[in-house]
């Protein structure tokens, strides 16, 4: 069995970005699906990725995953990463193993070594998207529970995205945190992401600020590249610390480990080099003691599959995520897509990634451009 052809098909989500999907066919028909991480504005440098790589993939064995992974950095790369360069591996690297767990008429899981965990624990994100009232987000936050989810994402933080803020963002944060813990209560697990965005010294005021409420974790407080910024609030919170979506590769995290800068590490399947790296990235955490949940700002289809199969077999899985905004399309694009029943996804027990593809709906739900946003100028920056 050899590699055919390499084919990037990026799709229209409805919101907020294009899924990148990979779709890798042999010489003997069987075909595997993958998907790379991708972001608004972004998604067309990933895709040319894919498909400049791919050409370097024709006539290869599917089955020499590793292999094809070393040629991708050494040779193709140089030793070079990115965020494209590693989005467009994940997505190959995830079909390939697609055609493999087919070809052999195994869940990729058993091929892993075999789970150890029968169903896999999902936190429900993207549902306060552009809300701004702290009743907004207590509204929010009961649509979600009433939906069984025991565990919620947000960002409580009022924008722009800047690394220091005035005390009111603060005090803002306060009110969101409060106005969601009165309207789920206190057995729902309340997840804080701050999206790599403060200085020290605002992070630690605001994990002291948010600490009475008991969120699950605080995620990514300031930029991952700064591991000395990020222990020091670990070691001033007493909040969970989370960092790792923009980490690539087990080379990404070792600083991490080594400084003991996060309890919790969230690489994503989609851009940190696939699923047999996101285990690794998992073996490497679990002998430092440092939990492993999975970002997924993906749909629900690939990606989440590829998640849930490497979730499966890490005995430091805590939980890992799911857009609900992506849910509609996602049920377009595949009729069996993993659904969570009372917080919980269930493995999947068909070959591969165990998802049946409606290819017709792929190709005709074309990617393409969203408008562009308006960012702020000059005069409206703060002092």
């Amino acid at each position: 069995m050899k590699i055919a052809s390499v084919e990037c098909l990026p799709v229209h989500a409805g919101w907020r970005k294009n899924f990148v999907f990979v779709r890798v066919e042999t010489d003997s028909g069987v075909v595997g699906w993958g998907e790379a991480y991708s972001q608004y504005d972004r998604d067309r440098a990933i895709a040319a990725q894919v498909e400049e790589l791919g050409r370097y993939l024709v006539g290869r064995d599917p089955f020499q995953i590793r292999h094809i992974l070393q040629m991708a950095f050494d040779d193709y790369a140089q030793r070079r990463g990115s965020l494209e360069f590693y989005c467009a591996t994940s997505g190959i690297e995830q079909a390939l193993w697609d055609i493999v767990g087919k070809a052999t008429e195994q869940p990729i899981y058993n091929l892993l070594g075999g789970p150890v965990r029968s169903r896999i624990r999902v936190y429900a994100n993207g549902w306060s998207y552009k809300m701004q009232k702290p009743e907004e987000y207590a509204r929010g936050a009961e649509a979600v529970r009433k939906r069984g989810f025991t565990a919620m994402k947000y960002d409580p933080v009022p924008g722009p995205w800047r690394t220091f803020i005035p005390k009111e963002h603060i005090k803002r944060a306060v009110k969101v945190m409060r106005a969601v813990r009165d309207a789920v209560g206190p057995d729902v697990d309340l997840l804080l992401d701050i999206h790599r965005r403060l200085a020290p010294m605002h992070a630690i005021d605001l994990a002291n600020a948010l600490a009475e409420f008991e969120p699950y974790w605080f995620e990514e407080p300031c930029q991952s590249e700064n591991v000395e910024a990020l222990a020091e609030v670990r070691r001033a919170s007493r909040i969970p610390v989370v960092t790792g979506e923009a980490l690539y590769a087990r080379s990404g995290f070792r600083a991490i480990f080594r400084e003991r800068a996060a309890d919790i590490i969230n690489p994503d399947v989609s851009n940190c080099g696939g699923i047999l790296e996101l285990t690794f990235i998992a073996a490497a955490a679990e002998t430092e003691a440092i939990a492993v949940s999975p970002h997924n700002y993906n749909s629900t289809t690939m990606a989440l599959s590829a998640t849930v199969h490497a979730a499966a077999c890490m005995p430091n899985f805590i939980i890992t995520e799911y857009f609900l905004p992506f849910e509609e399309i996602s049920a377009r694009l595949c009729p069996n897509v993993l659904k969570p029943v009372d917080g919980y996804i269930a493995l999947p027990d068909g070959p591969g990634l165990g998802l049946t593809v409606n290819e017709q709906v792929v190709r005709a739900e074309k990617g393409k451009p969203f408008p562009a946003r308006t960012f702020r100028p000059l005069q409206d920056e703060g002092p």
